[in-house]
């Protein structure tokens, strides 16, 4: 175990013998750290915080804060933190509220760039980048792979589905399908098409791709109205399983709807 002569370690910490702390750092009591996480200079972590192997966490960041919620008093939530994350400067991510799921969740492989924000209650999947300054509100689920460009806002209770890129200072207020490029703010926002780069890059067959992309018609250059868009994607297209997860997720119970507006231009 390597920690700097000026980190302050509660007794109540617990640290593997193979990670290592930088100078000025703060563990504070209940704060787990795994085996070959690095933290660097001037970090604070607090609270009933879980943080895996192989993570990288940068300085000045504040991992495991009380949640920025005027319900909470003080009560014992917890933040988790899988492995092989990497967490840029001034990266701020709170844990959970009992209004909520009581958890913040981070998953495994994530790079979380500078100056990005995870709030209370946020599922982050896995290989999931924020980049600069990105924030994620209250309870905001963020599937694996996603893509949120800098200083993008998602509003608290949306979801962002699996494989999504959305555009630099994107304003997010509703829920955003899987497998598509989405750019604008609120009722300005647009999906402008399928993220076939980001599906190729991670292995899905082109075949695949190209039938995704036939339903992305039917669903979101249609007059229909959606039930009935989705209705016809599937029974166009039954055995994929892309086109499924994608009805799947716009069938899914919702607070502020989803994305559908196309882009033509």
């Amino acid at each position: 175990m390597t920690i700097h002569p000026t980190a302050i370690i509660d007794a109540g910490a617990e640290i593997d013998a193979t990670a290592s702390i930088g100078a000025y750092t703060i563990v504070e009591k209940g704060v787990s750290i795994g085996a070959d996480t690095e933290v660097g200079a001037h970090a604070v972590l607090s609270g009933c915080t879980t943080i895996g192997k192989r993570n990288r966490i940068h300085s000045f960041t504040s991992i495991g804060a009380p949640p920025q919620d005027l319900k909470y008093q003080g009560e014992d939530t917890r933040l988790l933190i899988g492995d092989d994350n990497l967490i840029r400067e001034y990266v701020s991510i709170h844990r959970g509220t009992v209004s909520g799921h009581g958890i913040t969740t981070v998953g495994n492989g994530n790079m979380i760039m500078a100056y990005s924000h995870i709030a209370h209650d946020c599922v982050v999947g896995d290989h999931v980048i924020l980049a600069n300054g990105a924030t994620l509100g209250g309870h905001v689920q963020v599937a694996d792979r996603a893509n949120l460009g800098g200083m993008v806002a998602i509003h608290q209770f949306s979801r962002v589905g699996a494989y999504t890129y959305i555009g630099g200072m994107s304003g997010i207020s509703k829920d955003v399908p899987p497998f598509v490029i989405a750019t604008g703010v609120r009722d300005q926002l647009r999906i402008t098409g399928i993220n076939k780069i980001g599906l190729r890059r991670s292995g899905f067959a082109a075949e695949d791709i190209n039938t995704l992309s036939q339903a992305f018609v039917f669903i979101f250059r249609t007059e229909l109205i959606l039930s009935e868009a989705l209705e016809k994607a599937m029974l166009e297209f039954p055995n994929c399983q892309l086109v499924t997860d994608l009805v799947d997720f716009m069938k899914a119970p919702n607070r502020f709807g989803v994305v559908r507006k196309f882009d033509v231009d």
